[in-house]
Formats: structure tokens, sequence, C-alpha cells
């Protein structure tokens, strides 16, 4: 279980078009975001491409410490929905990618920051932090800022932000 004590939902719908998806293993349609070199400059501050067995790495990490989700949308008129981020959520950190490029900028990452803030308030959670946002990553500042949360700390590369719920 990720959070002591809490058991992550299968899925969690914000909209008709888009909703997170509880981390499966089943997860290779991810490495593209992975290894584009823009996407990796504002996760890890460098450009060096994942392989298959980083990026299980990585989420494997991810899901000792909280809830994993693919965030997963659905186009106007289409049936399914499609992989095109993901987000991990717990108390200290909330790392989010939207690996499909042409949707970033479009109030994705709002929307689903707004619905795990929502999931914090439910579960009774005073705060919410992000570990780290680099100095650079302009469009993530704004994004964790129109949410509400502060900058509360200056981290070696950028700065850290809170949220008090």
């Amino acid at each position: 279980m990720p959070i002591s004590g809490i058991e992550q939902p299968q899925i969690i719908d914000i909209d008709g078009n888009l909703r997170l998806r509880k981390y499966s293993d089943d997860c290779a349609f991810a490495l593209a975001w992975y290894q584009d070199e823009e996407t990796l400059l504002l996760v890890d501050g460098a450009i060096s491409p994942y392989t298959e067995e980083r990026m299980y790495r990585m989420y494997h990490y991810l899901r000792e410490r909280g809830e994993v989700y693919f965030i997963e949308h659905r186009a106007p008129g289409d049936t399914s929905y499609t992989p095109i981020g993901d987000v991990t959520f717990w108390q200290n950190d909330m790392p989010i990618v939207i690996g499909e490029k042409s949707l970033r900028g479009q109030g994705i990452g709002k929307k689903v920051i707004n619905a795990l803030i929502q999931r914090a308030k439910d579960l009774g959670f005073t705060y919410l932090k992000v570990a780290e946002i680099y100095n650079y990553n302009i469009a993530s500042q704004k994004l964790f800022e129109s949410c509400g949360f502060k900058v509360v700390q200056k981290t070696d590369k950028g700065h850290s932000f809170e949220l008090l719920l």
C-alpha cells in the first residue's frame, strides 16, 4: 500500500475527458516521454534518456512513496482514454509530467493538481508539498502557484512549494 493505511483508487475521474488511472507495470508507452530531451530537462534537470529498466525503477521508487497514476485523456468524439502523462501523489511531493507535449498548456495539469488537492482534503491532510521545481521550469511554478501553492524554501536548483489545506 503506497500511503500507509490508505487504499489507492483504481480510477479518479476528473471530468468527462480526463481521469487518473492507478499505475500498473504495463507502462511501456511512457518510455517515449522519458526519452524526450525537453521533458527530461523539466523533470530531471538533465537530458539523459531513460531506458525501459530505468523507467520501471523510477515508477517503483515513486510507488514506494505514494500513489502513482497515469493521466489519461479522451479526445472529443473518442470512446477510449489514452495515457498522456503521470503524477505521483503523496504529502511531501507531487511530481507531474504531461508527456504528450501537444497537450501541455491546455489546463490538464491544473485539473489534475486540483483533483489531488481534493483527495488530500478528503484524506484529512493538512498540507501538500512539492519538493523542488527548477528555476527555469516557469510553467510548473505557475501551475502550482495557480493552485494555491507558495514558495517555502530555496533549493540547490530551484524552490520547494507548500499548500496549507
